[in-house]
C-alpha cells in the first residue's frame, strides 16, 4: 500500500534536513564563523561598542584662577572625564584640532565675582563634535557640573528640595543605564539574520559548486522538500547557537539578567528564521558563485539590520521608510525580542509580532520555491 503523500514529504524534508546537517558539521570554516559569530562578536562589540560617556579627554583654560573655576576643574572627574588638563588660551584650538581633547572649557577672568555681584557671566564649552554622541552626552554633564557648582558657591545647593515640583527618573529594565545591556541583546539579534541569509545561501551554492544538486535531481524528490529540508536544519542551529549565546555569554559572560522567557524568544526566533532563510534561498538562486551571492547578500542584511529598530528607533525615521521597513520580518522580529528579553512580555503580547512575521514569511518561501524550481528546471 502506498504512503500518503504528506507522510513522503515529511520523511523526505527530514532526511534532506539530516544531509545538510551532516555537511554543515564537514565545512569547518561555516562553523567557526557560527561559533565567533555568537561569541566573541558578541561579547567584544557589547563591551566595546559603548555609547555612554567614559573616559572623555577635557581640558580647561582657567583665565579666573578662583576657588569657583578651581571647583569646577576638579569636579570633572572619573569614569565620565579623564583628569583636566589646564592649558592656556593660546593653545585652545591646536588641542581641539589634534584631537587631543573633546572639551575644552573655557572660564572667563571674574567669573566668581561676577557670580557674587549677581551677574550673569558667560562660560564657553567647545566641543569636538565629530563624535556626536559623545558630544551630546558630554555637553550635558559639564553643563550641570558646573550649574552645581555654582549653585554650591551661592549656597543654593538645596534649592531643589524646596521646590515645589521635583521631578523623580527611574529607568525601568536597564536601571544603571549599561550600554552592554542593550548591544548583547540586540548583537545577537542582528547575528541571527546574517548567519540565516549567508548558512542558508550557501548551502544551496555549495549544493551546485560541488555538483550534488545534479544528484538530488535524479533522486525521487521535489524542490519543496529539498527548500524546506535547507530552512530546518539550517534555522535549527542557529536557534540552538543563539540560545546557548545567550545563556553562556549574555547571562554568564556579561552578567545581563535577561528578563523574559528564553523558551518563548527560540520559538519567534524560529519563526523568524523561517522567513530569513527563505530570503536567502531566494537570493542564492539569483547568483550563480558564492562571491557573487556574498556580494548580493551584504547590502540586503546591512539594510534588515540597520533599519529594523536594533540600532536607531523607527519613530526616528521618515514616514515613507518606516513604512516601507514594516514589511521587513526583522523590523517585527526586534520588536517582538526586546518586549520578550527586556519586558517579559508573554505570549499574549507578542503574538501580533509572530503572526506577521509568519505571514511574511510565507511570502518569502513561495518567492523562494518559485526561484528554486525555475533554477532546477534550467539546470535539468
Amino acid at each position: 500500500m502506498p504512503r500518503p503523500p504528506d507522510s513522503r514529504l515529511l520523511q523526505n524534508t527530514v532526511r534532506l534536513g539530516v544531509k545538510e546537517l551532516y555537511s554543515l558539521s564537514r565545512d569547518v570554516v561555516l562553523l567557526g564563523l557560527i561559533a565567533y559569530t555568537f561569541t566573541l562578536a558578541i561579547y567584544t562589540v557589547a563591551r566595546g561598542q559603548q555609547t555612554d560617556l567614559r573616559n572623555a579627554s577635557v581640558a580647561v583654560v582657567d583665565e579666573d584662577r578662583s576657588v569657583l573655576s578651581q571647583r569646577i576643574r576638579g569636579a570633572l572627574l572619573p569614569p565620565h572625564f579623564q583628569p583636566a588638563d589646564l592649558i592656556g588660551i593660546d593653545r585652545l584650538d591646536p588641542v581641539l584640532d589634534s584631537g587631543r581633547a573633546s572639551f575644552v572649557l573655557d572660564i572667563p577672568p571674574g567669573l566668581e565675582a561676577d557670580v557674587l555681584a549677581g551677574r550673569n557671566p558667560t562660560i564657553q564649552l567647545n566641543v569636538d563634535a565629530t563624535a556626536m554622541t559623545l558630544a551630546g552626552n558630554g555637553t550635558r554633564y559639564i553643563q550641570s557640573i558646573v550649574q552645581a557648582e555654582v549653585a554650591g558657591l551661592l549656597g543654593r545647593g538645596q534649592e531643589t528640595a524646596r521646590a515645589p515640583a521635583v521631578l523623580t527618573v527611574r529607568a525601568k529594565f536597564n536601571p544603571n543605564l549599561e550600554t552592554s545591556w542593550f548591544t548583547s541583546v540586540m548583537q545577537i539579534v542582528n547575528n541571527l539574520t546574517i548567519l540565516a541569509v549567508i548558512l542558508s545561501g550557501a548551502a544551496v551554492i555549495r549544493e551546485r559548486e560541488h555538483g550534488t544538486l545534479e544528484h538530488l535531481l535524479a533522486m525521487p524528490v521535489r524542490p519543496a522538500e529539498i527548500v524546506l529540508a535547507k530552512i530546518w536544519a539550517n534555522g535549527l542551529v542557529i536557534v540552538l547557537a543563539a540560545v546557548l549565546s545567550l545563556k553562556l555569554v549574555v547571562e554568564g559572560g556579561l552578567g545581563v539578567p535577561v528578563a523574559g522567557s528564553i523558551g518563548l524568544f527560540a520559538l519567534g526566533a524560529a519563526v523568524y528564521l523561517f522567513a530569513i532563510t527563505s530570503l536567502g534561498i531566494m537570493l542564492s538562486t539569483i547568483a550563480t558563485t558564492m562571491p557573487q551571492f556574498g556580494l548580493l547578500s551584504i547590502p540586503v542584511f546591512v539594510v534588515l539590520n540597520l533599519l529594523s529598530g536594533a540600532t536607531t528607533p523607527l519613530e526616528s525615521m521618515p514616514e515613507p521608510l518606516r513604512t516601507i521597513m514594516h514589511a521587513s520580518p526583522a523590523t517585527h522580529f526586534v520588536k517582538f525580542s526586546q518586549a520578550v528579553l527586556y519586558r517579559d512580555a508573554g505570549i499574549e503580547i507578542v503574538w501580533p509580532q509572530l503572526l506577521t512575521v509568519a505571514a511574511i514569511g510565507a511570502v518569502f518561501f513561495v518567492c523562494a520555491l518559485l526561484r528554486f524550481r525555475s533554477t532546477v528546471a534550467a539546470a535539468r
